[in-house]
């Protein structure tokens, strides 16, 4: 098959894996994450196959949904890549992508596994977790869990480890202070730096908002 057909039978192969996805993992998330990829992609060298494919498969089957397990995603993009006949060599680095992208692996800087495709990805990720979008899909998901959106009591912790973030139950907004304000320093590519300050100053300025709101003081 040609790069183009491989890329389209992905995306129909995620469309029906997560057709019945939580809002803020579903495919309109991998859609997102693949056009933020192919525009950083612009400014770097990259393999660009590597890059759709990871893209569009790095959420295939989000740990969070599998009872936390890392290894069911990188299992199911590696058995679709064999059935396109993909070389041995992408399925490795898509995979590797797979294991390495979320923030969660990278906590403590666990992640060993290092790749410039793996940095566009990244950032493309991140991105959809900043501004309007990422503020629509944390409350989403707090819903989804049927958290609490905010309680003056329980403080953000600002040294989760790994464990602790992926069993963290802590009101939506100590998530912003957890990752998503964490975010923009930690952006890989100059482009993923740009668009992610604009974002990221949005944010700042709803939680501004949304504890004035709270306080009653506008």
């Amino acid at each position: 098959m040609k790069n183009n057909q491989i890329i389209e039978a992905t995306k129909t192969f995620v469309k029906t894996t997560l057709k019945d996805a939580e809002g803020g993992h579903d495919w309109f998330h991998t859609e997102r994450v693949y056009n933020n990829a192919l525009l950083i992609s612009k400014g770097e060298t990259v393999d660009e196959l590597v890059v759709a494919l990871g893209a569009l498969l790095h959420d295939i089957a989000d740990s969070k949904f599998y009872k936390g397990d890392d290894t069911v995603g990188p299992k199911i993009a590696g058995e679709f890549l064999m059935k396109q006949n993909v070389s041995t060599k992408v399925i490795n680095q898509v995979i590797k992508i797979i294991e390495n992208v979320s923030f969660s692996s990278n906590i403590d800087n666990a992640s060993a596994f290092k790749s410039k495709e793996l940095e566009v990805i990244q950032d493309a990720d991140r991105l959809d977790a900043l501004g309007a979008i990422g503020i629509a899909r944390t409350f989403n998901y707090g819903g989804f869990k049927n958290r609490a959106l905010y309680n003056p009591d329980i403080k953000p912790n600002l040294n989760l480890t790994k464990d602790e973030y992926k069993k963290s139950t802590a009101p939506t907004i100590n998530h912003f202070y957890e990752k998503l304000l964490l975010l923009k320093d930690k952006m890989n590519t100059k482009t993923g730096r740009k668009i992610a300050e604009e974002r990221h100053n949005y944010m700042v300025d709803f939680l501004k908002q949304f504890y004035a709101e709270w306080h009653g003081e506008k």
